[in-house]
């Protein structure tokens, strides 16, 4: 992975995902100076998932993707967005739970935990993973309400809601696994990255 993580950009798209990799540690600064010690660490969390998919060598469309998500997800919040515009909340969830599946995939696949899976079998186990990061997720909201900040919006029908979109957003992750694999910048240890027909 480090490899991977550590060669230089070969295209415009990785370019681009570079640049937006480092939006957001401009962006994560800047929150963490005006709006606080919260939203510094919303921002952290958000700079593992863009490092993370460098680390990963996953193609440039997905990186830029992922990147854009994370970042207007954190600015949502940031700016108090879910709660002037509450519609927004499902694009992200749909979106970013489905990437967040997905690249989770990728990562068990990459470190040999994951077989190669026929189609079918693999967006079960896409789906099973982003039910449980939509879980950890909801739980998150949960604790950051009840220790951190009770202005942090929980609530049962959002709860459900949230865990349903991002199930739909995880299955559809799973059904654009064979794209999401394919144009690969993995430079690892692993023999192959699977290929699917």
């Amino acid at each position: 992975m480090v490899e991977t993580f550590l060669r230089a950009p070969r295209d415009t798209g990785e370019v681009v995902a570079d640049a937006l990799r480092l939006l957001g540690l401009i962006s994560g600064v800047l929150a963490g100076v005006t709006l606080g010690f919260i939203q510094f660490g919303v921002f952290g969390l958000v700079a593992i998932g863009l490092v993370m998919t460098r680390f990963l060598g996953v193609r440039p469309a997905l990186d830029i993707a992922t990147s854009i998500v994370l970042l207007v997800a954190a600015w949502a919040n940031a700016l108090g967005l879910y709660v002037l515009t509450p519609v927004i909340d499902i694009p992200v969830h749909l979106l970013l739970n489905g990437l967040i599946a997905a690249l989770a995939v990728v990562l068990f696949q990459r470190l040999d935990v994951l077989p190669a899976l026929p189609p079918r079998a693999l967006i079960l186990v896409t789906v099973a993973i982003g039910f449980m990061a939509g879980v950890l997720w909801e739980l998150g909201e949960w604790a950051g309400n009840r220790f951190i900040d009770p202005s942090i919006f929980v609530g049962y029908d959002d709860t459900i809601g949230d865990l349903m979109v991002g199930g739909l957003g995880a299955l559809l992750a799973g059904i654009a696994m064979p794209w999401i694999t394919a144009d690969s910048r993995w430079r690892g240890s692993s023999a192959t990255v699977p290929s699917y027909r």
